[in-house]
């Protein structure tokens, strides 16, 4: 009730001040009119003082006033149409005022009802965290959530190849140990769409395998439990993610499956981070670093980032010729605003997720490009600061600045 009594006084205090300023009345300057009324009014008087003087006769001063009075009564008469034409009047006025009041208040209550959450208490930050813990610990295990997906629809295969698929389990399963049928058999089960079958055979893949198992062994055994799952990473999944980045910290699959599940745990915040580093160190074309990038976009939205990395910077190919045809025909103004939006989003991921000190020397030299001295010394201050402990960093920093013009 306090939220919404505090809300409904806001909005009614602004329609309140809209109000006011419908209703008083507009402070304009003097009307010509007016100064001519003074003026003729003024002329008037002298007539009469010409005529008690002499200087003038009495048919020359009747003839004065008549041509004097008629000039009195037009300006009197413009004045009281611009009195008419002041302003709308006091009806209109508060119509006026209901319309605004109905738009503030009710566009008020409309947007907060499309964005906000009726009666949902205060989030703060750690409330939010624990949430998101308490989601990630008790979250629903492999087999419930295998039962909750909907089944993959089943592909069609040629009879041959059906028929191969159906020798190829009969001689697995006569011959437990042999880990060469059992690969051959993941593979082709997940090419059949049989993602929970795939992943049985996987296991017995990383079962044989024992030490000798690999990083991609394990993310191969995760992908198809995740598929399996309608795309959920269950806690078998993490676990076998963990065991896959503990051989290889570095593991595009395995990361972004993991940064998967770090936003579907209430982590946006981290998933965005590690999906960031992943994408750019991805090779071009990998399949993973396409799916973060298509995906990306909104993924920073949940995590409240709004300014995301440069595209190159997350191995994305640069300008095609077309683009630079596109720009060689922009106006300067044009260019300059483009040259300035490159700037603004690696100054945006610098400040937010920093960066090698080769992209802080290409911030300080494209700002003296631009003429932004202050705001280079600033970012070059801050780099000195960041990379005091790596002599090579400190060096093209100085060369950064000095091609800026803001060497020290």
């Amino acid at each position: 009730m306090t939220f919404w009594v505090i809300s409904c006084l806001i909005a009614l205090l602004v329609a309140g001040f809209l109000g006011y300023t419908l209703l008083r009345g507009r402070r304009a300057d003097e009307p010509t009119a007016a100064y001519d009324l003074r003026v003729y009014r003024e002329q008037l008087a002298g007539v009469d003082r010409d005529l008690a003087r002499g200087v003038i006769g009495e048919a020359d001063a009747e003839r004065v006033r008549t041509e004097i009075s008629r000039r009195i009564l037009a300006a009197d008469a413009q004045m009281q149409g611009d009195r008419v034409a002041s302003g709308p009047s006091r009806g209109v006025s508060v119509v006026s005022i209901a319309i605004v009041m109905l738009i503030v208040i009710g566009g008020a209550l409309a947007m907060y009802y499309r964005t906000g959450a009726v009666g949902l208490p205060d989030q703060p930050l750690t409330a939010r965290l624990a949430l998101a813990e308490e989601v990630r610990t008790n979250r629903p295990a492999q087999e419930a959530a295998e039962a909750l997906a909907t089944p993959p629809q089943p592909r069609q295969l040629e009879e041959s190849y059906a028929t191969l698929l159906q020798q190829l389990r009969d001689t697995v399963a006569a011959r437990p140990n042999d880990l060469q049928g059992h690969i051959l058999l993941t593979q082709h089960e997940a090419n059949a769409g049989n993602f929970k079958a795939a992943y049985a055979a996987q296991q017995r893949v990383i079962e044989l395998s024992g030490q000798a198992a690999t990083a991609d062994d394990y993310s191969d055994l995760a992908e198809k439990m995740i598929l399996a799952a309608g795309g959920y990473v269950s806690p078998e999944a993490e676990q076998i993610l963990a065991a896959a980045l503990e051989r290889d910290p570095r593991h595009g699959p395995a990361r972004y499956y993991w940064g998967q599940m770090l936003a579907q745990t209430g982590r946006p915040d981290l998933a965005y981070r590690v999906w960031v580093d992943t994408a750019r160190d991805a090779p071009v074309g990998a399949p993973w670093g396409d799916a973060i990038r298509t995906q990306l976009d909104e993924l920073a939205f949940r995590a409240g980032v709004f300014n995301g990395p440069d595209p190159s910077s997350l191995g994305q190919p640069g300008p095609s010729q077309d683009d630079v045809a596109a720009a060689a025909e922009m106006t300067p103004e044009e260019r300059q605003e483009m040259i300035q939006g490159m700037v603004d989003r690696l100054s945006d991921r610098l400040a937010t997720e920093g960066g090698p000190p080769q992209d802080w020397a290409r911030l300080i030299a494209a700002l003296g490009v631009l003429g932004q001295a202050q705001r280079a010394i600033d970012i070059r201050d801050e780099a000195e600061i960041l990379f005091a402990d790596n002599p090579e960093a400190l060096e093209m920093i100085d060369a950064a600045a000095l091609q800026a013009g803001i060497a020290q």
